[in-house]
């Protein structure tokens, strides 16, 4: 299902944007994954309800997280709203492996 891309707030769209100048390959990755998301919405992998942080639901007030595996074992993370008319899927934040393993405590 076709989704558009939506920032969860200007930090994480500056960061998105200077990104591109401070690691372009990484950008370059970021890039392919909102590609990838844009057109199916639910490519990554849902995290269970039990492990999303409470920062996520407090800071975001979201109902889900997803998971997108870029390469060099850094993850995107997103959530999927369904407006009715669209699915909008909103980016939360990127990070390495370690910070999300700390995140989500693994």
């Amino acid at each position: 299902m076709e989704s558009k891309i939506k920032f969860v707030n200007e930090k994480i769209e500056k960061g998105f944007n200077d990104l591109e100048k401070s690691d372009p390959e990484l950008y370059k990755f970021v890039l392919r994954a909102f590609e990838d998301i844009e057109k199916n919405s639910f490519c990554g992998i849902q995290i269970p309800k039990r492990l999303i942080p409470q920062e996520y639901i407090k800071k975001f007030e979201i109902r889900n997280v997803w998971k997108y595996n870029l390469p060099g074992a850094w993850r995107l993370l997103y959530s999927i709203e369904n407006t009715g008319i669209s699915i909008i899927s909103i980016i939360l934040e990127w990070m390495d492996h370690k910070t999300y393993e700390r995140r989500f405590k693994y």
